[in-house]
């Protein structure tokens, strides 16, 4: 599964280098996906956002067995 979320992540990924950050995946169980933001992502106020409408939105849209993605 995790090999799953990570080609997912490397679509998103573009987006956030070009600004400055990256996503890091760090764990997958239960359907929950453990990620960390790194870079500008990391202290931006609008991570949430991007977690939330952009990485959850498209995880969630191509495996439909992950529940959440959460920032850790």
């Amino acid at each position: 599964m995790k090999e799953k979320v990570e080609a997912v992540l490397d679509k998103i990924r573009p987006s956030l280098v070009a600004d400055g950050g990256n996503v890091e995946l760090i764990d997958v169980s239960d359907g929950v996906v453990k990620v960390k933001l790194t870079g500008a992502c990391a202290g931006c106020p609008m991570s949430t956002m991007t977690l939330r409408m952009g990485i959850e939105r498209l995880v969630k849209r191509e495996l439909p067995e992950i529940k959440e993605v959460v920032a850790v």
